[in-house]
């Protein structure tokens, strides 16, 4: 399932977009914007695969929004204008659609989407930095590598260059992102709680509106991934 937003400044033009994405069976609709400024607010919090996005819009252009991702997700243009091809070409974006947009033609940028998605996720399994095998895991961290049990993590933060794993004894650091955890730890025994938190089910304590207590530290659960948790809490109660 691709995670997605579409951002334009036609309400009727968003209307379109929802109504697209959500005939596309892979694609999943996380929100619509009518200005730049709120997505950006939006995926700063909360996680996305692929962006639909207007280039002329008031106040931050479509152009300026992407350029302004350290780590931008892939980006379909939704446009008017085909002056801006070139642009897009050079920022690397899944492809670039001319409003108005025949569905036939946005169903075949989802699939382009769709397989550079899963290029990305097969090219980065092999640069991991962790091993996983068995109950535990080898981490790549400065100059050695650290064995941990799967057990004794009690979560999962991830910083602005590193994530770091909590163990009831020193925490310990790599470069690995938090969402090559997500993707190959059990899925029956952690789970994602917010864009900068994996926790262990086994380790929490208590569960309060949106926080999760462990080991004393209170770990916020964000709205993105509020349903899924609840919906494992209550499978297992």
């Amino acid at each position: 399932m691709i995670k997605c937003i579409a951002v334009d400044d036609e309400p009727l033009a968003l209307e379109i977009l929802e109504d697209y994405i959500r005939k596309v069976p892979f694609l999943q609709l996380a929100g619509k914007f009518e200005n730049a400024a709120n997505a950006l607010r939006f995926i700063q919090e909360e996680p996305v695969d692929l962006v639909f996005l207007d280039i002329k819009m008031p106040d931050i252009t479509g152009i300026q929004f992407l350029k302004s991702l350290k780590y931008p997700p892939m980006v379909i243009f939704t446009t008017a204008y085909g002056e801006y091809a070139l642009d897009g070409f050079n920022l690397d974006v899944v492809d670039y659609l001319l409003k108005p947009v025949p569905f036939e033609r946005f169903l075949k940028a989802a699939a382009k989407a769709g397989e550079t998605f899963t290029a990305n996720q097969q090219k980065a399994a092999p640069s991991d930095t962790a091993t996983f095998a068995n109950d535990y895991i080898f981490i790549k961290t400065e100059y050695k590598i650290i064995k941990i049990n799967l057990e004794d993590i009690l979560f999962i933060e991830a910083l602005k260059d590193y994530t770091k794993i909590y163990t009831p004894n020193l925490p310990v650091l790599t470069l690995r992102s938090l969402k090559s955890f997500e993707t190959r730890l059990p899925a029956d025994k952690f789970i994602r709680v917010h864009r900068s938190y994996l926790v262990s089910l086994n380790k929490i304590n208590s569960v309060e509106k949106n926080t999760v207590m462990i080991a004393n530290q209170s770990i916020p659960i964000s709205d993105g991934y509020r349903d899924r948790f609840y919906d494992l809490i209550n499978r297992n109660s």
